[in-house]
């Protein structure tokens, strides 16, 4: 409420001094305000309507089905149900080689999950049921709402004040207000305006970012709580940061949705100030330091152990009704180490996602069938065995 209080009246704010600038005595003010909020409530519903969908194609995920592969649905299943979902999220992968995942999804009913390609390839069982209960913690805790709501009110304070600097390089600072009246006062308000158009989106960003870096450690702590076994992430945790895999598809604007920060694997080096994800390192010593149980109290004693002060990551009130939790042993499932391998897992589930078949030959020879092929057999192209395709 504080972040959305504070962010609004930086927006409104912004759009009467600059309506000011350019209109100080027909109303210009309450235009531009009027103008900051229109923007805000378009954006807002068009986040609202589409924005998983947006999320979605922006990162070229796809709807697979569980004969893709049939681990990931049953994690997917095993946390929703966990988590009291009443709807089990639609399943979308991405194919890239870089190890990520991120939800999406106003509310729990109509969200969605997505993972890459490189993910699958290098988890075990208990790293990715440790990675989609993160993911689902962000959709019952309702954070996937307030980080799109948020955005869009960051984003309209981007486009207002860029609009605002914009203009005034093509005029050259001319406008309404530079005309007669109180010339001193004018350059005055010009001069507050020009700052103002400059500070308030990165206020408002460093506003959006302290409270994604809460809502991380938040959704870290609701993972234990339904997995049991804070090992299983922390590892996972450690695969997705040593990865040095790139992202294309990720931009500025989706980076805050996926577990770790997938622009940090091309090059960008971002301090904790200006970042929306808490440092991995960070993030893996308190999973590591959870002892006595699995409950949101436990991670809250490691949080404070690790950091060495006491900071309030988890609300009193879930702290006050919390039932003891207790840890569970891992499954024992080992995951793929060779780089070799996992690259070729990752590619064998990108072609699943594009509709590949796949022919065993006796020889021990894997074929790989494009969707489009159109012949009615294949040749092995080691032992020259013909196969029928169905």
């Amino acid at each position: 409420m504080v972040l959305f209080v504070l962010m609004t009246i930086i927006l409104v704010g912004l759009g009467f001094i600059i309506g000011y600038v350019y209109d100080p005595e027909g109303g210009g003010a309450f235009i531009g305000m009027a103008i900051a909020a229109i923007v805000m409530i378009v954006m807002s519903l068009i986040a609202v309507k589409s924005g998983a969908q947006i999320m979605l194609s922006a990162s070229n995920a796809k709807e697979v089905t569980p004969d893709v592969h049939p681990q990931l649905f049953n994690v997917v299943e095993e946390m929703s149900i966990a988590a009291g979902m009443r709807k089990i999220p639609k399943v979308y992968i991405i194919n890239t080689d870089a190890p990520n995942a991120f939800a999406a999804g106003m509310n729990p009913e109509n969200a969605v999950v997505a993972v890459t390609a490189g993910l699958l390839a290098r988890l075990n069982r208990d790293e990715l049921q440790g990675v989609i209960a993160h993911e689902m913690s962000h959709v019952i805790n309702r954070d996937i709402r307030f980080m799109t709501l948020a955005g869009v009110m960051l984003g309209a304070i981007v486009i207002i004040s860029e609009i605002f600097l914009r203009s005034l390089f093509l005029t050259g600072g001319r406008s309404r207000s530079s005309s007669g009246g109180n010339g001193g006062g004018q350059i005055i308000i010009m001069i507050l305006a020009l700052v103002l158009a400059i500070l308030a989106p990165i206020m408002a960003r460093l506003l959006y970012f302290a409270i994604s870096r809460k809502r991380e450690y938040l959704a870290d702590a609701s993972a234990v709580k339904l997995t049991r076994y804070p090992e299983g992430l922390a590892s996972a945790l450690e695969k997705i940061s040593s990865s040095t895999a790139e992202m294309p598809m990720a931009n500025k604007v989706t980076a805050p949705m996926y577990i770790c920060n997938p622009l940090k694997q091309k090059g960008m080096k971002m301090s904790d100030l200006t970042s929306t994800h808490p440092p991995i390192s960070e993030r893996i010593r308190i999973l590591r330091a959870i002892s006595g149980g699995a409950g949101l109290v436990n991670y809250q004693k490691a949080f404070n152990s690790v950091k060495g002060k006491d900071k309030a990551i988890i609300p009193d009130g879930e702290l006050e009704k919390e039932a003891g939790v207790e840890l569970r042993e891992s499954s024992g499932m080992a995951a793929f180490t060779d780089s070799r391998t996992t690259t070729r897992t990752a590619h064998d589930i990108m072609m699943k996602v594009d509709n590949y078949s796949f022919i065993n030959c006796n020889c021990g020879m894997k074929l790989k069938v494009p969707a489009d092929f159109s012949g009615n057999t294949v040749y092995c192209t080691r032992c020259g065995k013909k196969h029928d395709i169905h």
